[in-house]
Protein backbone atom coordinates (compact mmCIF):
# COMPACT_ATOMS: atom_id res chain seq x y z
CA UNK A 1 0.00 0.00 0.00
CA UNK A 2 1.58 3.31 -1.08
CA UNK A 3 1.21 6.56 0.85
CA UNK A 4 -1.30 7.90 -1.67
CA UNK A 5 -3.61 4.89 -1.38
CA UNK A 6 -6.40 6.87 0.44
CA UNK A 7 -6.50 9.33 -2.47
CA UNK A 8 -6.56 6.46 -4.96
CA UNK A 9 -9.40 4.79 -3.08
CA UNK A 10 -11.38 8.02 -2.91
CA UNK A 11 -10.82 8.72 -6.61
CA UNK A 12 -11.98 5.21 -7.52
CA UNK A 13 -15.06 5.50 -5.31
CA UNK A 14 -16.05 8.87 -6.76
CA UNK A 15 -15.47 7.70 -10.33
CA UNK A 16 -16.93 4.20 -10.31
CA UNK A 17 -19.40 4.22 -7.39
CA UNK A 18 -20.73 7.76 -7.06
CA UNK A 19 -20.61 8.73 -10.76
CA UNK A 20 -21.03 5.09 -11.93
CA UNK A 21 -18.73 5.54 -14.94
CA UNK A 22 -17.76 2.49 -16.95
CA UNK A 23 -14.37 1.02 -16.11
CA UNK A 24 -11.94 1.46 -18.99
CA UNK A 25 -13.89 4.18 -20.78
CA UNK A 26 -12.14 7.35 -21.89
CA UNK A 27 -14.32 9.46 -19.62
CA UNK A 28 -13.71 7.23 -16.59
CA UNK A 29 -9.95 7.28 -17.15
CA UNK A 30 -9.97 11.07 -17.36
CA UNK A 31 -12.20 11.59 -14.33
CA UNK A 32 -10.27 9.10 -12.18
CA UNK A 33 -6.99 10.76 -13.17
CA UNK A 34 -8.41 14.19 -12.32
CA UNK A 35 -9.68 13.18 -8.87
CA UNK A 36 -6.56 11.27 -7.85
CA UNK A 37 -3.99 13.81 -8.99
CA UNK A 38 -5.99 16.77 -7.63
CA UNK A 39 -6.30 15.24 -4.17
CA UNK A 40 -2.68 14.11 -4.12
CA UNK A 41 -1.17 17.35 -5.41
CA UNK A 42 -3.20 19.69 -3.22
CA UNK A 43 -2.39 17.62 -0.12
CA UNK A 44 1.32 17.69 -0.93
CA UNK A 45 1.22 21.42 -1.56
CA UNK A 46 -0.46 22.10 1.79
CA UNK A 47 2.14 20.07 3.66
CA UNK A 48 5.20 21.39 1.87
CA UNK A 49 4.09 25.03 1.81
CA UNK A 50 3.69 24.84 5.59
CA UNK A 51 7.25 23.55 5.91
CA UNK A 52 8.65 26.17 3.54
CA UNK A 53 6.63 28.98 5.17
CA UNK A 54 8.17 27.99 8.47
CA UNK A 55 11.64 28.22 6.93
CA UNK A 56 10.94 31.59 5.33
CA UNK A 57 9.61 32.97 8.61
CA UNK A 58 13.00 32.39 10.22
CA UNK A 59 14.94 33.39 7.09
CA UNK A 60 13.41 36.71 5.94
CA UNK A 61 14.76 38.36 2.80
CA UNK A 62 16.17 41.32 4.76
CA UNK A 63 18.51 39.02 6.67
CA UNK A 64 19.62 37.35 3.46
CA UNK A 65 20.29 40.71 1.82
CA UNK A 66 22.40 41.89 4.76
CA UNK A 67 24.21 38.57 4.93
CA UNK A 68 25.14 38.59 1.25
CA UNK A 69 26.23 42.23 1.18
CA UNK A 70 28.51 41.94 4.23
CA UNK A 71 30.41 38.79 3.24
CA UNK A 72 32.49 37.50 0.35
CA UNK A 73 31.83 33.88 -0.51
CA UNK A 74 33.88 33.19 -3.64
CA UNK A 75 30.94 31.62 -5.45
CA UNK A 76 28.94 30.39 -2.47
CA UNK A 77 26.78 33.51 -2.67
CA UNK A 78 25.42 32.25 -6.01
CA UNK A 79 24.48 28.97 -4.36
CA UNK A 80 22.77 30.74 -1.46
CA UNK A 81 20.78 32.90 -3.88
CA UNK A 82 19.58 29.82 -5.77
CA UNK A 83 18.61 28.10 -2.52
CA UNK A 84 16.60 31.16 -1.49
CA UNK A 85 15.01 31.17 -4.92
CA UNK A 86 14.14 27.49 -4.50
CA UNK A 87 12.29 28.07 -1.22
CA UNK A 88 10.26 31.04 -2.47
CA UNK A 89 6.98 30.01 -4.15
CA UNK A 90 7.01 32.60 -6.94
CA UNK A 91 6.44 32.35 -10.64
CA UNK A 92 8.79 34.23 -12.94
CA UNK A 93 6.75 37.44 -12.94
CA UNK A 94 6.13 37.57 -9.19
CA UNK A 95 9.86 37.02 -8.57
CA UNK A 96 10.69 40.32 -10.25
CA UNK A 97 9.77 42.59 -7.27
CA UNK A 98 12.26 40.63 -5.18
CA UNK A 99 14.77 40.93 -8.01
CA UNK A 100 14.40 44.73 -7.81
CA UNK A 101 14.74 44.55 -4.04
CA UNK A 102 18.04 42.69 -4.40
CA UNK A 103 19.33 45.37 -6.77
CA UNK A 104 18.21 48.09 -4.37
CA UNK A 105 20.08 46.34 -1.56
CA UNK A 106 23.25 46.42 -3.71
CA UNK A 107 23.51 42.66 -3.99
CA UNK A 108 25.70 41.83 -7.03
CA UNK A 109 23.82 41.59 -10.33
CA UNK A 110 24.96 38.03 -11.02
CA UNK A 111 23.80 36.82 -7.61
CA UNK A 112 20.47 38.58 -8.15
CA UNK A 113 19.99 36.80 -11.47
CA UNK A 114 20.78 33.46 -9.82
CA UNK A 115 17.75 34.06 -7.65
CA UNK A 116 15.59 35.20 -10.57
CA UNK A 117 16.47 32.15 -12.65
CA UNK A 118 15.94 29.57 -9.92
CA UNK A 119 12.83 30.92 -8.20
CA UNK A 120 10.27 29.95 -10.88
CA UNK A 121 12.05 26.71 -11.81
CA UNK A 122 12.39 25.23 -8.33
CA UNK A 123 10.01 25.83 -5.44
CA UNK A 124 7.99 23.84 -2.93
CA UNK A 125 5.09 23.56 -5.36
CA UNK A 126 7.30 21.99 -8.04
CA UNK A 127 8.85 19.79 -5.34
CA UNK A 128 5.44 18.56 -4.17
CA UNK A 129 4.28 17.87 -7.71
CA UNK A 130 7.46 16.09 -8.75
CA UNK A 131 7.57 13.82 -5.71
CA UNK A 132 3.96 12.81 -6.29
CA UNK A 133 4.26 12.31 -10.04
CA UNK A 134 7.82 11.26 -10.84
CA UNK A 135 9.27 9.97 -7.58
CA UNK A 136 12.17 11.07 -5.40
CA UNK A 137 15.03 10.29 -7.83
CA UNK A 138 13.80 12.49 -10.67
CA UNK A 139 12.76 15.19 -8.17
CA UNK A 140 16.28 15.41 -6.73
CA UNK A 141 17.85 15.49 -10.20
CA UNK A 142 15.43 18.20 -11.33
CA UNK A 143 16.13 20.35 -8.27
CA UNK A 144 19.89 20.01 -8.80
CA UNK A 145 19.45 20.89 -12.48
CA UNK A 146 17.48 24.03 -11.63
CA UNK A 147 20.06 25.11 -9.07
CA UNK A 148 22.92 24.51 -11.51
CA UNK A 149 21.20 26.59 -14.22
CA UNK A 150 20.71 29.40 -11.69
CA UNK A 151 24.29 29.29 -10.41
CA UNK A 152 25.94 29.08 -13.83
CA UNK A 153 23.62 31.67 -15.38
CA UNK A 154 24.13 34.11 -12.52
CA UNK A 155 27.90 33.54 -12.53
CA UNK A 156 28.17 34.22 -16.27
CA UNK A 157 26.08 37.39 -16.00
CA UNK A 158 28.18 38.53 -13.05
CA UNK A 159 31.44 38.00 -14.92
CA UNK A 160 30.19 39.93 -17.95
CA UNK A 161 29.70 43.07 -15.78
CA UNK A 162 26.36 44.04 -17.29
CA UNK A 163 25.32 46.56 -14.64
CA UNK A 164 25.18 49.31 -17.28
CA UNK A 165 22.20 47.52 -18.85
CA UNK A 166 20.06 47.93 -15.74
CA UNK A 167 17.76 50.95 -16.02
CA UNK A 168 19.06 54.03 -14.18
CA UNK A 169 15.96 54.50 -12.06
CA UNK A 170 16.54 51.10 -10.44
CA UNK A 171 19.97 52.15 -9.15
CA UNK A 172 18.52 55.40 -7.83
CA UNK A 173 15.82 53.73 -5.79
CA UNK A 174 16.55 53.57 -2.11
CA UNK A 175 16.32 50.25 -0.39
CA UNK A 176 13.61 50.20 2.21
CA UNK A 177 14.94 49.51 5.65
CA UNK A 178 12.84 47.53 8.01
CA UNK A 179 12.82 47.67 11.77
CA UNK A 180 15.43 45.20 13.03
CA UNK A 181 13.59 44.85 16.31
CA UNK A 182 11.18 42.02 15.59
CA UNK A 183 8.58 41.13 18.13
CA UNK A 184 8.89 37.76 19.73
CA UNK A 185 5.70 35.90 19.12
CA UNK A 186 4.37 32.81 20.80
CA UNK A 187 4.58 29.54 18.91
CA UNK A 188 0.83 29.53 18.48
CA UNK A 189 0.86 32.97 16.84
CA UNK A 190 3.83 31.98 14.68
CA UNK A 191 1.97 28.86 13.57
CA UNK A 192 -1.11 30.92 12.70
CA UNK A 193 1.01 33.29 10.61
CA UNK A 194 2.74 30.42 8.85
CA UNK A 195 -0.49 28.50 8.31
CA UNK A 196 -2.25 31.57 6.90
CA UNK A 197 0.64 32.13 4.48
CA UNK A 198 0.71 28.48 3.43
CA UNK A 199 -3.05 28.29 2.81
CA UNK A 200 -2.96 31.64 1.02
CA UNK A 201 -0.33 30.25 -1.35
CA UNK A 202 -2.37 27.08 -1.80
CA UNK A 203 -5.52 29.05 -2.61
CA UNK A 204 -3.69 31.23 -5.13
CA UNK A 205 -2.31 28.28 -7.06
CA UNK A 206 -5.19 25.83 -6.64
CA UNK A 207 -6.88 26.99 -9.84
CA UNK A 208 -3.60 26.49 -11.72
CA UNK A 209 -3.39 23.01 -10.26
CA UNK A 210 -6.96 22.08 -11.18
CA UNK A 211 -6.61 23.58 -14.67
CA UNK A 212 -3.33 21.76 -15.25
CA UNK A 213 -4.66 18.47 -13.89
CA UNK A 214 -7.81 18.91 -15.95
CA UNK A 215 -5.87 19.28 -19.17
CA UNK A 216 -3.61 16.44 -18.11
CA UNK A 217 -6.67 14.29 -17.40
CA UNK A 218 -8.05 15.00 -20.87
CA UNK A 219 -4.73 14.02 -22.45
CA UNK A 220 -4.58 10.91 -20.25
CA UNK A 221 -8.07 9.77 -21.13
CA UNK A 222 -8.57 10.78 -24.74
CA UNK A 223 -5.23 11.19 -26.49
CA UNK A 224 -4.17 7.88 -28.08
CA UNK A 225 -1.14 6.15 -26.64
CA UNK A 226 2.05 7.42 -28.24
CA UNK A 227 0.37 10.37 -30.06
CA UNK A 228 2.73 13.03 -28.72
CA UNK A 229 5.69 10.70 -28.76
CA UNK A 230 5.07 9.89 -32.39
CA UNK A 231 5.28 13.49 -33.57
CA UNK A 232 7.92 14.76 -31.16
CA UNK A 233 10.17 11.81 -31.85
CA UNK A 234 10.03 12.69 -35.55
CA UNK A 235 11.90 15.86 -34.62
CA UNK A 236 14.79 13.72 -33.35
CA UNK A 237 17.48 15.83 -31.76
CA UNK A 238 15.44 18.94 -32.53
CA UNK A 239 12.72 17.87 -30.11
CA UNK A 240 14.18 19.62 -27.06
CA UNK A 241 14.94 23.03 -28.62
CA UNK A 242 11.62 22.90 -30.47
CA UNK A 243 9.81 22.36 -27.17
CA UNK A 244 11.63 25.37 -25.69
CA UNK A 245 10.78 27.60 -28.66
CA UNK A 246 7.11 26.63 -28.56
CA UNK A 247 6.97 27.31 -24.81
CA UNK A 248 8.18 30.92 -24.88
CA UNK A 249 4.84 32.54 -25.85
CA UNK A 250 3.06 30.57 -23.11
CA UNK A 251 2.88 31.46 -19.45
CA UNK A 252 2.06 29.47 -16.33
CA UNK A 253 3.66 28.38 -13.09
CA UNK A 254 4.94 24.93 -12.16
CA UNK A 255 1.65 23.88 -10.56
CA UNK A 256 -0.19 24.40 -13.83
CA UNK A 257 2.37 22.77 -16.11
CA UNK A 258 3.71 19.73 -14.26
CA UNK A 259 0.45 17.72 -14.43
CA UNK A 260 0.49 18.25 -18.19
CA UNK A 261 4.13 17.14 -18.31
CA UNK A 262 3.20 13.93 -16.52
CA UNK A 263 0.51 13.18 -19.09
CA UNK A 264 2.90 13.90 -21.95
CA UNK A 265 5.50 11.55 -20.47
CA UNK A 266 2.95 8.76 -20.02
CA UNK A 267 1.97 9.21 -23.66
CA UNK A 268 5.50 8.67 -24.91
CA UNK A 269 7.15 12.11 -24.91
CA UNK A 270 10.76 11.83 -23.69
CA UNK A 271 11.02 13.16 -20.16
CA UNK A 272 13.80 15.60 -21.04
CA UNK A 273 11.73 17.09 -23.85
CA UNK A 274 8.67 17.42 -21.59
CA UNK A 275 10.72 18.99 -18.79
CA UNK A 276 12.35 21.41 -21.24
CA UNK A 277 8.87 22.51 -22.27
CA UNK A 278 7.88 23.04 -18.64
CA UNK A 279 11.08 24.84 -17.62
CA UNK A 280 10.81 27.17 -20.61
CA UNK A 281 7.17 28.01 -19.84
CA UNK A 282 7.90 28.89 -16.21
CA UNK A 283 11.40 30.32 -16.67
CA UNK A 284 11.58 32.32 -19.91
CA UNK A 285 8.01 33.34 -20.60
CA UNK A 286 6.99 36.28 -22.76
CA UNK A 287 5.14 38.01 -19.86
CA UNK A 288 8.32 37.85 -17.78
CA UNK A 289 10.27 39.45 -20.63
CA UNK A 290 7.75 42.27 -20.94
CA UNK A 291 7.96 43.06 -17.23
CA UNK A 292 11.74 42.73 -17.04
CA UNK A 293 12.08 45.09 -19.99
CA UNK A 294 10.89 47.83 -17.65
CA UNK A 295 13.88 47.40 -15.35
CA UNK A 296 16.65 46.11 -17.62
CA UNK A 297 17.70 46.98 -21.17
CA UNK A 298 17.23 44.66 -24.10
CA UNK A 299 20.92 43.68 -24.23
CA UNK A 300 20.81 42.21 -20.71
CA UNK A 301 17.38 40.72 -21.34
CA UNK A 302 18.67 38.94 -24.44
CA UNK A 303 21.73 37.59 -22.61
CA UNK A 304 19.57 36.43 -19.70
CA UNK A 305 17.12 34.61 -21.96
CA UNK A 306 19.93 33.16 -24.05
CA UNK A 307 21.77 31.72 -21.05
CA UNK A 308 18.64 30.23 -19.50
CA UNK A 309 17.47 28.82 -22.84
CA UNK A 310 20.83 27.14 -23.42
CA UNK A 311 20.80 25.73 -19.89
CA UNK A 312 17.30 24.31 -20.29
CA UNK A 313 18.18 22.70 -23.62
CA UNK A 314 21.29 21.06 -22.14
CA UNK A 315 19.32 19.78 -19.14
CA UNK A 316 16.62 18.44 -21.48
CA UNK A 317 19.16 16.49 -23.50
CA UNK A 318 20.82 15.11 -20.35
CA UNK A 319 17.47 13.90 -19.03
CA UNK A 320 16.70 12.21 -22.34
CA UNK A 321 20.09 10.51 -22.49
CA UNK A 322 20.45 9.28 -18.92
CA UNK A 323 16.85 8.76 -17.70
Amino acid sequence: MHIFYPFQWLADWLTFKLLALNVGSHLANSVQFFFFDSFKILALIVVITHLMSWLRYYLPIEKLRDFLTKHKFYGLDYFLATVFGAVTPFCSCSSIPLFIGFIEAEIPLGVTFSFLITSPLVNEVALALFIGMFGLKITVIYVLAGIIIGMVGGFVIGKLHLEKYVEDFVWKMKSQKQNPEAKKLSRIKVFKIISNEAFDITKKISLYVLAGVGLGAFIHGYVPQGFFGKYLQKAGWWGVPLAVILAVPLYSNASGVIPIVQSLVTKGVPIGTALALMMAIVGISLPEALILKKVIKWQLLAIFFGIVTLGIIIIGYLFNIFL
